[in-house]
């Protein structure tokens, strides 16, 4: 990850900078690259045939005209030749004149913001992060004289943006993030929160995309007892023996197909001072779902490495909770197991006892990830005392069909926490978007073997699976506060997309980061 650093505001005076300062560099700075914001033209309604409606011209932004002057360059002619408008995103490379070229950084880059809100922040720092790979140093001005948060979503989208997945093998991944950016007035508390949150996105990509023989529930469990040595997290892992001791049937009948036991893993942050909320999030952690006996096609089991998404996204999100030094406890539960096909795999018709002795009837052995959450929920809720609790997973097909890749389904049993869900989906980019708890469905769970059926039968053709899992994992809450988000749509990426790399996205770190920060009073 590119190493940021602030440096000196530059001046608003007339002028330019000080050689050798600011956007003047000295050579033996080695900044190769200066970047500059052009923000796009206002909105004035021109005539329709204008020039400027045809070739809007970008608004400079601070230090741009003096780069240009210092470069020797036309950028309303340059823009305009090359269809650049200044909208988030858009970047414009101008390289010195040959006469010139020992003197001054070897590009000059202007970087659309747009109307410089956040989102468009976010977008141009993705941007000026792909335009600069394998660059030595950066000297950036885009969001100086910007408040905090404007500052935090240019950063936060420039060391997401240059993300690449874990690669192995002989082949070059290709060219790396810049190794260092200076970011002229930048806030220290906005970098300090954007490198935390963008250290927490990189994480659980990371685990993500690692391949299923090397991220099993051991290897697992292991990454996270690095993480709570080195975020000074308390740890438990249970191992199989253990959970089968202490009741764990949903968790240990998901994973008894498997050469590769179950693990539970509990890491909490506690803060310096006594504090009275307690948070508790769940992670499906499936490190590869085959689909068990109720065997997967082939096509769908290639992105089955991410179904430990949730797990991955939940202990990044503890260990930031612990680098930001929350004032509220936060304790994360990862649900491992891999479910595979074995002689001893767990099988539909079978009723499955889970933590707390509550029976489920299994319909499909594909619904692997709601008996583990059934397991994981029900243990924090009778054992860890929470003010709110947190399940994430990567559920339902349902979820991604109805909303796509670019939101996540939320469910809450609380008006006030599902609120806070929203909000902190807006404000962190880890959109979501609310799905209502149908309780006039519950009938599409009735068993007449076990306590409840964890899918609805084939037989009655019944739709909305993703609120019918969502009913499903609110019967092992016990009334707590409690929010589901279902991530099986915005997992994975197909392509790079603005801050989003190709892969795992680690989706739902921010919105948990953001939400951690805003917690809502729920006590009454």
């Amino acid at each position: 990850m590119t190493a940021v650093t602030a440096v000196d505001q530059l001046l608003t005076g007339a002028g330019a900078p000080t050689a050798g300062t600011g956007l003047r560099p000295a050579p033996e700075e080695e900044v190769d690259v200066l970047a500059v914001a052009m923000a796009a033209a206002p909105d004035s309604s021109p005539r329709e045939d204008s020039e400027e409606s045809l070739h809007p011209t970008p608004q400079p932004r601070r230090g741009a005209v003096e780069t240009a002057l210092w470069y020797g360059v036309d950028v309303a002619a340059r823009a305009a030749a090359a269809g650049v408008t200044g909208k988030a995103g858009e970047t414009l490379l101008v390289e010195p004149p040959s006469d010139r070229a020992a003197d001054l950084p070897a590009k000059l880059i202007f970087v659309g913001v747009g109307d410089e809100s956040v989102q468009n922040l976010r977008r141009a720092g993705a941007a000026l992060a792909r335009a600069t790979k394998g660059a030595r140093r950066i000297r950036a001005a885009v969001v100086d004289g910007l408040g905090p948060a404007s500052q935090q979503a240019f950063l936060e989208g420039f060391l997401l943006g240059g993300y690449q997945a874990p690669r192995q093998g002989k082949t070059p991944a290709g060219p790396a993030m810049a190794r260092a950016m200076e970011v002229t007035g930048l806030d220290s508390d906005a970098q300090r929160q954007a490198q935390i949150t963008a250290r927490a996105v990189w994480l659980a990509r990371d685990l993500t995309n690692l391949p299923p023989d090397v991220a099993t529930p051991a290897w697992m469990a292991a990454q996270s007892r690095a993480v709570a040595k080195r975020a000074g997290l308390e740890i438990t892992v249970l191992e199989e023996t253990e959970l089968l001791r202490q009741g764990f049937g949903g968790l240990t009948a998901v994973g008894s197909g498997s050469a590769n036991p179950p693990r539970l893993v509990q890491v909490t942050y506690q803060p310096s001072a006594e504090t009275a909320e307690h948070v508790v999030l769940v992670g499906k952690g499936i490190t590869f779902d085959s689909g068990g006996i109720s065997l997967k096609p082939r096509d769908a089991m290639m992105s089955m490495k991410m179904d430990m998404a949730g797990a991955a996204v939940v202990l990044a999100a503890v260990e930031a909770a612990a680098e930001l030094e929350l004032p509220h406890r936060v304790t994360g539960i990862l649900a491992l197991a891999e479910n595979a096909i074995g002689a001893s795999a767990y099988r539909p018709g079978d009723v499955v006892t889970t933590y707390g002795g509550t029976t489920v009837e299994i319909g499909n052995t594909d619904a692997e990830g709601r008996m583990v959450l059934a397991d994981a929920l029900a243990y924090a809720a009778a054992g860890l005392a929470p003010d709110v609790l947190v399940d994430i997973a990567t559920l339902t097909g349902a979820a991604a069909l109805g909303l796509g890749q670019q939101y996540g389904a939320v469910f809450s049993n609380a008006e006030l926490l599902l609120d806070a869900m929203e909000e902190a989906g807006e404000a962190s980019g880890d959109r979501v978007w609310p799905l209502p708890l149908v309780h006039e469905y519950d009938y599409a769970l009735d068993s007449v073997t076990a306590d409840v059926a964890h899918v609805a039968p084939p037989a009655l053709k019944f739709g909305a699976g993703a609120i019918v899992a969502a009913l499903f994992l609110e019967k092992f809450v016990d009334g707590v506060p409690w929010a589901h988000l279902d991530i099986a749509g915005p997992m994975s990426a197909r392509a790079d997309r603005h801050e989003i790399a190709k892969g795992a996205t680690g989706f739902g770190a921010r919105l948990l980061i953001s939400f951690l920060q805003n917690l809502p009073g729920l006590r009454p």
